[in-house]
């Protein structure tokens, strides 16, 4: 059976860096001095400098009370920036003439819904065959990007000739609402927007996938949610998550995530930088070195949690650091989210 290799991985953002923004706006919705104070420290904390929004003019569009934006208003604006958004990233693969030889186009997102959706978009936009072969994975959450991945992965293995785009595009800033408490606000920090588009074929260059597997925590249903309300999309993301994932990462689960293999054995780590937190919790869990996730903080330090899309962020800036000589080898992908559920990908690079 032949293996499927990520080719190639482009992405895009919008243009408006929302980070420090969002730092300024918040204290206006806490009611609260401590709160506002406590809020500033996380804020520091956070290892985050840049988040992108497409939403163009968020005072505008927010007001004064984001909780005022009805779900429908959010996905209109969804439905005008999450194709654009799209097609910029399955552009920067500068596919030209071959876009017409893709077979199978995979999208991710969670963000949002419309139909005819971004898909049909991109094959009006992007040079697609109008007969090509499309799958959807709504809902799922940050672990999705993995999730497409092991999409694209049983398609090539299943048909060699297959050539896949996979898509994921998010737009978390559009749900923005007023917090409930503290940590919903601390949430709303670290999510911004951003797509990636990738190529996975039996050409055997890039990234090559070699296995999947999926762990999920015993009683951690309620700690990260994602439900569609009157107001946006309403996502919980308890802070208990960082320690349960640590005790998730014992040595029975990674035995099964590593296929037998250890962490000393893996060269790369590919984390879902879901949160400072999260990724110091899997660092001192499998006690790697302090620069194992270099390339997971490098992304959440400049674009923030971008749910599914994330994943692939990071495994880009391993592919441009290759490029330029910098390491390459097995490598483990894991992600996280509702459930709690980590997706996780054994690689080659």
């Amino acid at each position: 059976m032949a293996a499927a290799y990520v080719n190639q991985i482009s992405t895009a953002v919008p243009s408006l860096d929302c980070h420090d923004m969002f730092i300024e706006y918040a204290p206006e919705l806490m009611e609260q001095r401590s709160k506002m104070l406590l809020f500033q420290r996380m804020a520091e904390r956070a290892q985050i400098d840049h988040r992108w929004s497409s939403v163009e003019d968020p005072v505008k569009f927010y007001g004064n009370n984001p909780s005022d934006i009805a779900t429908e208003t959010r996905m209109i604006e969804y439905e005008d920036k999450a194709p654009k958004l799209a097609q910029r990233a399955v552009e920067g693969l500068d596919l030209g003439d071959e876009a017409a030889e893709i077979t199978h186009l995979v999208l991710v997102t969670c963000t949002g819904f419309y139909s005819p959706g971004i898909d049909y978009d991109l094959i009006k936009n992007c040079g697609l065959s109008p007969n090509i072969d499309r799958t959807q994975i709504g809902f799922m959450g940050c672990f999705a990007g993995i999730t497409g991945l092991k999409t694209a992965n049983n398609i090539v293995r299943a048909n060699p000739q297959a050539k896949v785009l996979l898509v994921s595009v998010e737009l978390c800033s559009v749900h923005l609402q007023k917090p409930k408490s503290l940590e919903s606000m601390l949430s709303f920090l670290i999510f911004g927007d951003g797509c990636a588009a990738a190529i996975v074929s039996a050409d055997e260059t890039g990234i090559e996938l070699d296995s999947f597997k999926q762990v999920m925590v015993p009683d951690t249903r309620d700690l990260i949610t994602w439900r569609i309300g009157d107001i946006g999309f309403d996502m919980v993301l308890s802070g208990k998550v960082p320690g349960q994932l640590g005790k998730a990462l014992n040595p029975d689960n990674l035995k099964l995530i590593l296929a037998g293999r250890t962490p000393a054995d893996i060269d790369l780590w590919a984390i879902h930088p879901g949160g400072r937190s999260i990724l110091d919790s899997v660092e001192s869990a499998l006690e790697l070195d302090e620069d194992a996730l270099d390339a997971s903080r490098h992304v959440l330090q400049n674009y923030g949690n971008m749910s599914s899309a994330t994943v692939l962020f990071v495994l880009a800036e391993m592919m441009r650091r290759a490029a330029e000589g910098g390491p390459t080898g097995m490598g483990s992908a894991m992600a996280f989210g509702p459930g709690l559920t980590a997706e996780t990908m054994l690689f080659r690079l």
